[in-house]
This record gives structure tokens, sequence and C-alpha cells, in this order.
């Protein structure tokens, strides 16, 4: 049965482009929230009133949108399951009154990350030297891995506790004998054994609850996390994630059938950022850069590095729009320019005096690209306060029809602030 009750909200660019803020914003229109990829090495930010108190929200593994009373949060089969990182959310939700009871399901499928896969993600990187990738070392790259090879374990798993055990310690034993750590797994299990009951509460064959949910006309919210240049196909690699944050991954990491699609919308910064090591062609390691680091916030909420900032990048945008074949965008944080003189737009890579027609594959031409630029006015005053199109300044408004045009994709939502209200919908964008 077809239907377009399913909306997907997807990183455009190296993640951190707040796509925390339009989950929670659009949430109410929908009755489930659901993850597919990645683990406790996404942070997705949501400030929302709790009780009349404004609250800052962090969330790494739960979907953003459980701050709304009656949605149904889901954590899909392609994610990896720090189980003490879910606990310690629910907890935090609970102390700020926010009640999850019945309302979290997580996949029978999805693989469980242990604290010996942040020992080994650590031990990894470590041994790059000066080639590290720049890995939250959350596991996350580790427990994939065990996945791939078939030795991980999965919640499932847990039905049967004396085999869970077996295969746990077959597990740690094996990856003891390749990396010569100690590990006292007493801990660990323990805590496994104390939550097992609440988990097997919570575990679901999501697959078939989301297709039955989807035929019965229920509106299913896809929160991705990560993004597009962190896929590990079609990103930087390897300066990646572990997983499948673009539009592929959604559909295997669910089990959703792409029947069910409708709206994509993709979310970009109004400039750029990127944690971590990797090429970055629009970079600004100068006074500019660390201005817009500083007002822009723009540190980690999974690992509280600084971000590197640059300018925005439409060769990088459109290929990531290419990729994943956004209806829409949400273009976030156009605040964070306020006080700019001017403002400078990627428009075309040059390698080697010729215009690259595609987004290169290999790192070594993506770092050695001369990037050609546009340089438009800003608009010198606060947008924190504007509310529709109209308001805001003209140079603004020049800004986001030359990124609409360099896209050739719609932009239907503007971020001007933090909060929830301070968001623009435009019904009059490119189409």
């Amino acid at each position: 049965m077809r239907s377009n009750n399913l909306t997907l909200i997807l990183g455009a660019q190296w993640g951190d482009e707040g796509k925390g803020k339009l989950v929670d914003i659009l949430t109410p229109k929908f009755d489930i929230v659901a993850r597919a990829t990645g683990g406790a090495n996404a942070g997705h930010t949501v400030y929302a009133t709790v009780n009349n108190v404004p609250k800052k929200f962090i969330f790494h593994l739960l979907p953003s949108g459980l701050t709304h009373p009656d949605i149904v949060g889901v954590i899909g089969n392609g994610c990896v399951l720090h189980l003490p990182t879910l606990y310690e959310e629910l907890e935090n939700l609970n102390l700020e009154g926010i009640s999850i009871n019945n309302r979290l399901k997580i996949s029978d499928r999805v693989a469980l990350l242990f604290e010996y896969h942040k020992l080994i993600d650590s031990h990894q990187e470590n041994s790059k030297g000066e080639n590290q990738v720049g890995t939250t070392r959350r596991g996350i790259g580790p427990c994939y891995a065990d996945k791939i090879n078939r030795r991980g374990l999965r919640l499932c798993d847990l039905t049967n506790w004396d085999n869970f055990i077996s295969r746990y310690q077959a597990n740690l034993e094996w990856h003891q004998s390749v990396y010569r750590f100690e590990y006292d797994s007493t801990t660990e299990l323990n805590f496994i054994r104390s939550k097992r009951d609440q988990l097997l509460e919570k575990m679901t064959d999501t697959a078939t609850y989301l297709y039955e949910a989807l035929s019965a006309g229920q509106k299913v919210l896809l929160e991705g996390a990560n993004a597009a240049l962190l896929d590990i196909d079609h990103g930087t690699y390897p300066y990646v994630t572990s997983s499948n944050p673009t539009i592929g991954g959604v559909f295997t990491g669910t089990g959703i059938s792409p029947q069910h699609l409708g709206e994509i919308i993709g979310v970009v910064k109004s400039y750029m950022t990127r944690v971590g090591a990797g090429p970055f062609p629009t970079e600004l390691e100068n006074e500019t850069g660390e201005q817009i680091r500083k007002i822009g916030g723009e540190y980690g909420s999974t690992t509280g590095r600084p971000r590197r900032c640059g300018w925005f990048d439409a060769p990088l945008t459109r290929y990531s729009i290419m990729l994943n074949g956004f209806t829409s965008l949400n273009l976030t944080k156009l605040d964070i320019l306020d006080n700019l003189e001017e403002i400078k737009i990627a428009t075309a890579y040059y390698l080697n005096n010729q215009k690259l027609e595609r987004f290169p594959a290999n790192l070594e031409d993506l770092a050695a690209v001369k990037v050609e630029y546009e340089t438009l006015p800003g608009w010198k005053t606060s947008l924190q306060d504007i509310s529709s199109w109209e308001q805001l300044p003209p140079n603004a408004q020049k800004y986001i029809l030359r990124l609409e045009k360099l896209l050739n994709c719609p932009i239907k939502y503007i971020g001007v602030g933090q909060k929830r209200e301070q968001i623009i919908v435009r019904t009059n964008q490119l189409s």
C-alpha cells in the first residue's frame, strides 16, 4: 500500500546542521519519530519548554521528538545501542518531568555496543598517529565492524541470558587476543542484567511495527543522524562515520519500504562546519572563522571539540542533494552571519585549471581544489526577532535566493535562532 506518510530529515553537510530543532518543530504533526543509523556519536540539541520552563536537551541515542507527549520513539535496526547512554538519557528526561513509559520501541535487531568497543576505538585511533580520523571514540566503528563480521550481539540475544553471556565472553576474548587489553566485564554484565527485563519490554520488531503503522495511515518522521558527507560510501572517506546517513540507510536501517516516502528535507547550515580531520575546501583559518565559531557556539555536542568553520559550499551541497533527492531544505543559523560585512559562497571547484563537474572521490583531489567564490553584502542587523520572509533584510533575502538558485532546491525553512519559534517557513520558495 503506497502512502506519503514518511518524512525524512537528513543532514546535508558534515553533521551538526541543526536537525534536532526541525525534528522538534515538526514532531507534533506526526505519530512516530524514528532513528535509522548511528549511535551515541550523534548529538541533537533541542531547546524546549517543559512546564513553562525553557530547557536544553542533548540527545545522542533517543529520537529528539520524545520531548513531545504522546509521540512514539523508535530506535531502528541500523543503529548501535550503548545501554548506559540510553538509560542516562531516559533518566535525564524523567528528571525534567518527561515520562517515556511505553513510548519507546527498540528494534530486536539493533546491534549492542559494549564498553570494550570504546577501548578498541581509542586503540585504533591512537595507532594512526598523525593520520587520525577524528572519531568520537564512542565505539561506533568497532561495533559496526562486529556486526559486519557476524560476531556482534543484538538486542534479541538477551532473550537467552546464558547464550548471551557465552557469546559476549567469546567476542571479548577474541578482541583481547587481537588488541591485548585487560578488561573486567563484571560491571557491564551486571548493569545489562539489571536492565534486561525493561529492555525486553521495549524490544519490538520495529520493521513490522512501522509497516503496520504506515499502512494504517499513521505518520512517521525519520530523524537522520550524522550527515551525507560522513556517509561510509558517499562521504569524504576515510574521514567518515561507519554507517549510511544518506537516504539508503533510512530504508535498510528501519525496514521501511520507499513506497511510503513523502517529503525529504535536507538540513544545511548557512555556513560550513566540520569536526575532526579531513579536507575542507572552504575552511576559514582566520579571524572570520573564529568569529563564526564563537558566535555560533560551534563546539561538538557529543565531544565538545571545536568545529572547523568555513563559507557555504554549493558544490558539496549539490552533491548531497543529488544523493538524497531532497524536496526542500532547512537553512539553519542564518543569524550567526548577522555581523559580517560580506559573506562568501563557494560556487565551483577547479583542479589543474579545470572546473570539476562532479564531487571528487579522491581526497587528495578534494584537498587540492581551488575554490571559486561569489561575495555578497551582509545585512548587519539581528534576525532573531524576525518571523516572516517579508521582514528579512533585503541582503539576507538575496543570500537565500542566491543559495536556492545555486542549489536548484527550494529553501522552505530558515532558522534565525535557537528557540522553537525562531524559524521562518516560506510558502513562496523555488519550485
